[in-house]
């Protein structure tokens, strides 16, 4: 690794993954469904550091199996440096298990016999990955076992011999140390002088060592809070950060005061408290913030108790720790609410900051036509099941233009395009899904109006996508049935973590000129609904595609942005269409169908077209398509 690649932090020690009962206020007994995430204090703290813009590494183990390849691939998302993190061949990575029944009992449940994060050792610890870092972050839990206590003494050592940090978060867990029952995973402190008496020889290595009052107890063997504080001082001269929940912390640089108030305090934050399990890696990583990058402590501190507001506010650990641009929002314009899960503006910048990667372009075949094809199929004599197979034609199609690059998509439906789904999902492709029933005007949704229930079922990487008849010159009523459905809608989406992408066809109910569409999702805006990407008519002028793009930017400068539909038109039309929105960066593609598949599926239906000669037809149009977007992005 590279002096241009050097980490500001490597965390070690546990790896799991999270299993959150979504029903809240329930018994664990009682959970019906579960929300996974990665956990484990260390892997929370890596993620919520690298969220928070700094560079972080992972030292653990998962194991060589679909979890253990999820957290690895979730780190990847996150920006978590992978050098240090251990396929373990032989051992499944850990689980836990969590409901909460009221907002002080949050029954849980470590998974972790003979798992593979708990198997980490020596071995596993190499000394130039742990070079590459200004700072090493061990946690308490990590030492209750001889290989693992190895483990992290072994990245201490290396981390002081080469001048980096080292930093303690003390991360009590009874359970843990073998001083409680399995049931007993909520348990936060059982007084052990064997613990302590192991903590003791850990603290004169530390540069920052951070805890609750629990914590800093269990650490000096003391249970007054002043006198631990002052054990601690003695055996060692790192910055104590004392955790003390809603009072937020107190940091101790120096001598250990009189009273626990008169250490460097940050601005506190008064939240409705919603769970706790996580709000101290999530403060702990808005302390580093700071820390790692020289600011004072009252900043530092601050930092850290509005990163553990968030935490506390929101279900989940590592999902919920704030990004840096999220951070500065909230320090910069606060929240009317004491639960900032109720926040609409902060859920938006943490949405858009945190969800999968950017696409540069998004080029799509769309093939959810449902009326259109029975249309065609009726009319050639054909079973309309035989669309599923013709679907299947197009996403080949699709892979013959895409060559495996990135970038390529497709719009299919429920209907007709299960099996089309599986495929696409192979080969990598960007999937939109319609709602709307076809058709329909005012809005109605396909099968059910419980959008929500609907959509849990889908993969996460899957768009929603919607289409609207939506004049902003339609009658009154019309508009807000038609704007309430898209908003119930967004709200779904929301919630259950998937991306929007809502299409607004005004032409064929009005006249369109150059304000129109900017006006209609002016008005989409108003009501809150920020989707994630627009698909949009082509515009007959610049100054229409500038007036949209003034109105996203105003309302949200977030947004993927937008692709163009076809109606349906010719290849020359689409190229016309093609050039006037080049040189517009938030039109990042197309999403044509008709033009595409047409006349492949009139001769295919009809008997007078192979599998083999309608997949080529579709590839050729749909590539022609490809290389006049290429050509208008060049010359733009």
């Amino acid at each position: 690794m590279s002096e241009t690649e050097r980490l500001d932090v490597i965390t070690v020690g546990r790896c799991s993954v999270d299993l959150y009962g979504q029903q809240i206020g329930s018994r664990l007994e009682d959970v019906a469904s579960f929300a996974k995430s990665v956990g484990g204090c260390p892997s929370n703290i890596a993620i919520g550091t690298a969220r928070l813009g700094l560079k972080s590494g992972l030292i653990t183990r998962v194991g060589d199996e679909q979890m253990g390849r999820y957290v690895k691939e979730q780190m990847a998302r996150e920006g978590v440096a992978l050098d240090g993190i251990t396929t373990d061949p032989s051992r499944l990575t850990s689980l836990v298990l969590l409901s909460v029944e009221n907002d002080k009992t949050f029954p849980l449940i470590f998974y972790r016999d003979n798992c593979a994060d708990s198997a980490l050792n020596e071995a596993d610890v190499d000394e130039d990955f742990v070079r590459s870092s200004a700072a090493v972050l061990v946690t308490g839990t990590h030492f209750s076992k001889p290989h693992t206590d190895a483990a992290q003494r072994k990245a201490m050592q290396i981390a002081r011999a080469n001048g980096s940090k080292v930093i303690l978060d003390i991360d009590y867990r009874p359970n843990l140390w073998g001083l409680a029952g399995l049931g007993a995973g909520e348990e936060r402190y059982i007084k052990s002088d064997k613990v302590s008496d192991h903590l003791k020889t850990i603290l004169p290595d530390c540069d920052l060592i951070v805890g609750t009052e629990e914590e800093v107890h269990i650490a000096a063997g003391s249970e007054d809070t002043l006198e631990a504080l002052r054990i601690i001082r003695a055996l060692s001269s790192a910055v104590i950060v004392l955790k003390r929940g809603p009072m937020g912390c107190v940091v101790y640089p120096d001598a250990i005061p009189d009273q626990l108030e008169k250490g460097i305090v940050g601005t506190g934050f008064p939240i409705e408290v919603y769970n706790v399990l996580g709000a101290g890696d999530s403060f702990m990583s808005g302390f580093l913030r700071g820390w790692l990058r020289g600011e004072d402590h009252a900043t530092s501190a601050t930092w850290a108790n509005a990163c553990g507001a968030f935490a506390v506010s929101r279900l989940l650990c590592s999902p919920e720790i704030p990004t840096w641009e999220e951070l500065q929002y909230f320090l910069k314009h606060g929240s009317p609410h004491k639960a900032l899960r109720k926040d609409e503006a902060i859920n938006h910048v943490h949405w858009a900051t945190t969800r999968r990667a950017q696409l540069d372009r998004l080029l799509a075949l769309a093939i959810d036509h449902r009326m259109q094809l029975e249309a065609m199929a009726d009319k050639a004599g054909a079973p309309r099941e035989r669309l599923n197979d013709f679907k299947r034609l197009a996403i080949a199609a699709i892979a013959k233009v895409a060559g495996g690059k990135p970038g390529f998509g497709t719009l299919l439906d429920d209907v007709y395009g299960r099996e089309a789904m599986f495929d696409a999902a192979k080969l990598g492709l960007w999937i939109g899904r319609p709602l709307e029933q076809p058709g329909s005007r005012p809005l109605r949704f396909e099968f059910t109006q419980d959008v929500g229930a609907r959509i849990t079922e889908w993969p996460v990487t899957h768009t929603i996508k919607c289409l609207s008849f939506y004049h902003p010159d339609d009658p009154s009523e019309l508009k807000a049935e038609q704007a309430q459905k898209l908003r119930t809608l967004y709200e779904a989406a929301r919630k259950v973590g998937r991306e929007l992408l809502i299409e607004i066809i005004a032409g064929k109910h009005g006249q369109v000129d150059d304000n129109t569409i900017a006006r209609a999702l002016d008005e989409h805006y108003a009501l809150g609904v920020k989707p994630d990407w627009w698909k949009l008519e082509a515009q007959a002028s610049a100054a229409a595609w500038d007036n949209i793009s003034r109105v996203i930017a105003k309302h949200d400068p977030r947004c993927r942005g937008i692709v163009l539909l076809g109606l349906e038109a010719p290849e020359a039309e689409l190229a016309k269409a093609f050039e006037v929105a080049g040189s517009h960066r938030l039109v990042k593609g197309f999403a044509v169908g008709r033009s595409i598949f047409n006349p492949a599926a009139s001769e295919w239906l009809s008997g007078r077209m192979s599998d083999a000669e309608a997949t080529a037809d579709m590839a050729r149009r749909f590539g022609n398509l490809v290389s006049l977007w290429e050509k208008a992005h060049r010359g733009a």
